[in-house]
């Protein structure tokens, strides 16, 4: 059964302006690109899937795509977030900003937090790809689920145990279809990415 695009923590959303431009445009540029490939998009029962982030320097704090916007080709400032405050024990975060932040916010947090010189996570879907790379590259466990405190902690197990750090790839067992990227900046990210996918 796909839970795909279901909030899962606890959020606690101010609403607040949008994210400036300036500070965006290549995640903009790169998330309607990803789109394009199908790698961020809807499924046919609606539900999105998909997600980029990048954080803001020398933070914690990260920008990242809002809630249930797979369904739109391109994304506009108002539909980015800012993710302000976390903890993933207790499965929690806070955002500012326009839109609620992606259902995978927190992987997106454990995976800042665990490394300072990760600036930048996409996170896609792609049934192929997706069947592909598992257990080729760094892979969670089937039974843990997304969106939970304990998807964080095998972020940090993947790194401590499976190279992850080098690797800049993981997929995720028990969420179907989904895998991700990260780099020092979106560049990186992205042009990883591109090399799994390429021809998808």
């Amino acid at each position: 059964m796909i839970d795909e695009g279901v909030v899962k923590y606890s959020c606690e959303w101010v609403l607040g302006e949008r994210v400036a431009l300036e500070s965006i445009k290549s995640l903009i540029q790169w998330r309607n690109h990803i789109h394009k490939l199908g790698l961020i998009g809807v499924y046919d029962n609606g539900i999105g899937f998909g997600n980029i982030s990048i954080r803001i320097p020398h933070t914690l704090q990260f920008i990242i795509s809002g809630s249930q916007t797979g369904h739109l080709a391109e994304l506009e400032p108002e539909h980015y977030t800012v993710v302000t405050d976390f903890d993933i024990q207790h499965n929690h975060l806070t955002c500012y900003g326009p839109i609620q932040a992606s259902s995978e916010s927190l992987t997106h947090a454990a995976i800042y937090s665990y490394q300072p010189d990760i600036n930048a996570i996409i996170h896609v879907h792609h049934p192929q790809l997706w069947h592909d790379l598992l257990y080729q590259v760094p892979t969670t466990r089937k039974q843990v689920q997304y969106g939970t405190p304990e998807m964080a902690k095998e972020m940090f197990r993947l790194f401590e145990q499976e190279n992850l750090s080098q690797q800049k790839i993981l997929v995720m067992a028990g969420h179907e279809d989904g895998f991700l990227t990260f780099g020092k900046d979106l560049d990186e990210a992205g042009e990883i990415l591109l090399n799994y996918s390429n021809p998808i």
